[in-house]
């Protein structure tokens, strides 16, 4: 009689059963199947901060594989915080896939999971940290001076008006904004990241948020001793529903690695081919500092979920929420938005995000073992 490999017992489960519906449920599937793996797990607790039960907060970490392997292949989760939901339920199945793990062996690549870089935001249903700061923002060199963003600017005082759902000046104005320099205008000049105003959106803050160094001290800790390194750093929102962009957001030095390991369809920010717009700080931007003596590519992949003017006030709203405090029944009601326009709590779109991360593993560690330093 035939075996199951543990791949076939993937596919024949409900790949959903790897996604949870909050931060606590995902923190415990995480480690739960870290140690039926056999992977070496580690915690970096939040200090000073609680989940919404009171429950402790932490990046946690999974080394799978040989600790001594040449090659490290890193996926991150949550970021971006109540993205982690998404990240996370990929993890957990890249940590019950057997015949992955075996595929990597080959490879001779280790698999390192970071989850829930950003505990907090993931836990209290926000994209922000405790600070409200945007982790994939923060990513900078603090002593220098911080990148300006006038664009922003000029436009706050309308992102954030003072009822939800904005007025109908507030809309006509806003409308008249988008009208005039054109909808991939208005994404840039929100998205890009901003460092003058504390309480508004896309905040990358005035100093490194625990959340980035943390995760430094993570990468130059596990990647010590590599030859290669890839990184893929999961997050939601943009995109066609369910598909995942290949983005490549770090030094534009790496794109040439970026594509040997994961194809001609990884964008590039720099390039401005993708559907994220031009963002300063990000988080892969630490890669070739934090790991300096291997070969380093890293990515974003971008689960699509809503279409994007959706998503932008969804941000709003939640900016509002926080700014103003609702009373309850307003408050849910806003969550529950906000949270479904980063998370699709559907079977079809979470075996996709299984599928799509499954194959970006694969690929770098493939790619690893073949790259050559001029390919």
């Amino acid at each position: 009689m035939r075996r199951d490999t543990s791949l076939e017992r993937i596919l024949m489960a409900n790949v959903s059963d790897h996604f949870a519906q909050d931060y606590a449920g995902a923190r415990k599937k995480f480690q739960h199947a870290a140690r039926e793996a056999g992977a070496r797990l580690e915690e970096h607790l939040l200090p000073g901060f609680a989940g919404p039960c009171g429950e402790p907060l932490a990046m946690d970490v999974a080394l799978h594989g040989d600790p001594a392997a040449a090659r490290l292949v890193v996926v991150t989760s949550g970021t971006h915080g109540l993205e982690g939901q998404c990240g996370s339920g990929a993890q957990v199945a890249l940590l019950a896939d057997g015949d992955l793990h075996a595929r990597m062996k080959a490879a001779g690549a280790a698999l390192l999971l970071v989850h829930a870089v950003n505990p907090h935001g993931f836990a209290h249903g926000r994209r922000v940290n405790e600070d409200n700061v945007d982790v994939n923002r923060n990513a900078l060199d603090f002593s220098l001076p911080r990148p300006v963003n006038r664009a922003y600017q000029e436009l706050e005082g309308l992102l954030i008006p003072p009822t939800w759902p904005p007025s109908a000046e507030n809309r006509a104005a806003l409308d008249a904004f988008i009208r005039e320099r054109g909808f991939a205008h208005y994404q840039a000049a929100l998205t890009l990241g901003q460092y003058v105003s504390p309480q508004g959106m896309f905040f990358g803050g005035d100093r490194p948020s625990w959340s980035v160094v943390t995760l430094e001290r993570v990468l130059r800790t596990h990647g010590q001793g590599r030859s290669g390194l890839a990184w893929l750093d999961i997050h939601t929102a943009l995109g066609p529903r369910g598909h995942g962009e290949k983005i490549q957001a770090g030094d534009p030095s790496e794109l040439s690695m970026a594509r040997f390991l994961w194809g001609a369809d990884v964008v590039s920010l720099s390039a401005g081919d993708s559907s994220s717009a031009l963002i300063t700080g990000a988080v892969l931007n630490m890669l070739g500092a934090s790991c300096p003596d291997a070969h380093c590519a890293g990515i974003g992949l971008e689960y699509g979920t809503r279409p994007l003017p959706e998503v932008l006030d969804a941000l709003r709203a939640d900016h509002w929420m926080h700014r103003y405090r609702p009373d309850a029944p307003t408050t849910a009601r806003l969550k529950a938005a906000i949270r479904a326009a980063f998370y699709d709590d559907s079977d079809d779109w979470r075996g996709m995000i299984v599928g799509q991360a499954r194959t970006a593993v694969l690929q770098a560690a493939i790619g690893l073992a073949a790259w050559k330093p001029g390919d």
